[in-house]
Order: structure tokens, then C-alpha cells, then sequence
């Protein structure tokens, strides 16, 4: 289980990059499926050819990025669907990924790594390794929301929600559009790269259907947490994540298959999707509403006098 909140925490930082693109940008891109397995490629090909393993998974996110603005491009300046413009870089990117890694599987066995230090010393699997994971999801989560409370930021939020207020002011909707997607599949890369030295492995296929994990994360996460703030929202993402991660070993324990775990994501969507919709979780949330407005109506104010009976009769 240990194992599983590690493997979730390190996907965090692939959903906070799918959050990006998902609820700030409102563009549903596809590319993730691709430039995970890039980040995953470009950090183990580095690192087997003798590469130091953190400059490897630093370019891994950089190289992610490139896609991002190829499917930005291809989107703002290419008039193509969003949806259709990932797909593209998608498919692109399973070629690109092959000559990059030059066969389909890239062992990491016997390397050093940025997890190599955890591991030499036995703390992979334990709770300070977890620890250690969830400060580096809380540094992603700060860079994030900083970001989207600078002007850039501000101006990437207010193209997701309306583009042509933001677009009336001067600001180039395109351009948020490029930056957001290289942020974005940025993020997904370096999730990749970290993955493939966390396993020790980087194959060809292990971005296939990330993006339902991505969703999932984020979906469930935010089902669960409140979305009013930006950090909370964020951290309702890391959150998710773990989370998607704990039912999906609650469910390998239970009897399930590896074979299966495509399609437990795809029932915790619809869970997180639907349930919040049935009157007996929309009745629970009016009545905590309730609950907390009268716990602050009936709270009185120490440094105010209650009002005389005739006064607030009149």
C-alpha cells in the first residue's frame, strides 16, 4: 500500500499537468498519452548513455514541452481541433518515442537515478520516502499557483473561462494556449521520467490510456475536496491521485487483474462524474451549507451589543 501512495504521488505531478490543461485551459488535449512515454524515453536513454540523472530528467521536461507547443501550434495556427490536434501529436509521438529510446523497452537496472539514493539506503517503500515524495508534490503544487497568480497566469485562467473578454483586452489567446499545453505536457514528461526510474524501466507502451488516469486524479479530487480556491484545487489533484492509486490496489488485493485497471479508471470517472448529480449527495451538501451559515448566524460577536428587542423589531 506504501508502495501505491509512492507510485501516486509521482503521478501527481502528471495530473497537476493534465489540471492545466483540463480546468484552467478547458482543452481537452490528448497529447499526455504521448509525452509521457517521451519524458520516460528522454530521461533513460540520457541516463543509460551516462548522462547525470538530474540534468536527464530536467531536459525530459523541456522535450515534453516541445510537444506541447506542437500541439498548440498545430491547434492557434493550424485551425485544428484541439481534440484532433493531440491525437495527431499523440500518434507523432509513438515513432518519435521509438527512435529516441531505438528499441521498445530501455532497461534502467543498475543505473543511477534521482531515486537512487532512496533506494540504496532501503527507504523506498517506507513512510519517509513518502514524505519525501509529498514535500516535491507541495513545491509543484506552490510553482503552480504561483504562477496562475501573476498576470501571465491570471491572463492563461481568463482564456480557459472566457476568451473573447480576455482577447478584447489585447492579451493573444493563442499564445496562452501554446504556453499552457508546454507547461502542461512539461509537467506529464517529467511524471514520466520519474516513473521510469522509479520502475526501472522505460517501454514504449506505459503512456497507453494516461490520460484516464490523469482525469481520474483530477475528477475524483476535486469530487472529494472543495475547488474554491486555486491551491486547494491543486491539492485536491495530488489528493486524487493518491487516491486513484489506493483503489486501484484496493482492487489488485481484492482479485482483479492487471488487465482490469483501464477499466476500474473508467468506473471511478463515471462515479466521480455521476454521483455528485443524485439528490442524496446534492441534499448532503445543502445541509452542511445550512449548517455552517447557522453555526455563523447564531455565533455572537463579543465586541457587538445585541440589538434591544425594539430596535430590531423596527
Amino acid at each position: 500500500m506504501i508502495t501505491a501512495v509512492e507510485l501516486g504521488l509521482i503521478y501527481a505531478i502528471m495530473a497537476l499537468g493534465v489540471y492545466l490543461t483540463f480546468r484552467i485551459l478547458d482543452f481537452p488535449d490528448l497529447t499526455v498519452d504521448g509525452s509521457f512515454t517521451t519524458g520516460a524515453a528522454t530521461a533513460s536513454i540520457l541516463i543509460v548513455n551516462g548522462t547525470d540523472p538530474y540534468l536527464a530528467t530536467a531536459v525530459s521536461f523541456f522535450v515534453g514541452a516541445l510537444a506541447g507547443v506542437i500541439t498548440g501550434l498545430l491547434h492557434t495556427k493550424g485551425n485544428i481541433d484541439g481534440l484532433l490536434a493531440g491525437i495527431l501529436t499523440m500518434i507523432a509521438l509513438y515513432s518519435i518515442n521509438l527512435r529516441i529510446m531505438g528499441k521498445a523497452n530501455v532497461p534502467l537496472l543498475g543505473e543511477d537515478t534521482v531515486l537512487s539514493p532512496l533506494r540504496d539506503n532501503g527507504l523506498l517503500g517506507t513512510w519517509p520516502s513518502v514524505g519525501l515524495l509529498f514535500v516535491g508534490c507541495l513545491v509543484a503544487v506552490a510553482i503552480i499557483v504561483w504562477f496562475l497568480h501573476t498576470d501571465l497566469g491570471m491572463a492563461m485562467r481568463a482564456t480557459g473561462d472566457n476568451p473573447e473578454m480576455i482577447r478584447s483586452l489585447g492579451v493573444s489567446t493563442d499564445n496562452q494556449k501554446i504556453l499552457g499545453l508546454a507547461i502542461s505536457n512539461g509537467l506529464v514528461a517529467l511524471s514520466g521520467a520519474f516513473i521510469a526510474q522509479y520502475q526501472g524501466f522505460a517501454d514504449i507502451g506505459m503512456g497507453i490510456g494516461l490520460i484516464l488516469i490523469g482525469l481520474a486524479s483530477v475528477i475524483v479530487g476535486q469530487a472529494i475536496f472543495s475547488q474554491r480556491y486555486i491551491w486547494l484545487a491543486a491539492l485536491a489533484v495530488v489528493f486524487g491521485a493518491v487516491i486513484y492509486r489506493v483503489v486501484i490496489q484496493f482492487a489488485l488485493n481484492a482479485g482483479l487483474e492487471v488487465n482490469d485497471m483501464k477499466l476500474i479508471s473508467a468506473i471511478l470517472v463515471v462515479l466521480a462524474l455521476v454521483l455528485p448529480q443524485m439528490k442524496a449527495f446534492g441534499a448532503l451538501g445543502r445541509r452542511l451549507r445550512i449548517t455552517s451559515r447557522g453555526a455563523r448566524d447564531t455565533d455572537p460577536d463579543p465586541a457587538v451589543e445585541p440589538e434591544p428587542k425594539e430596535a430590531q423589531n423596527a
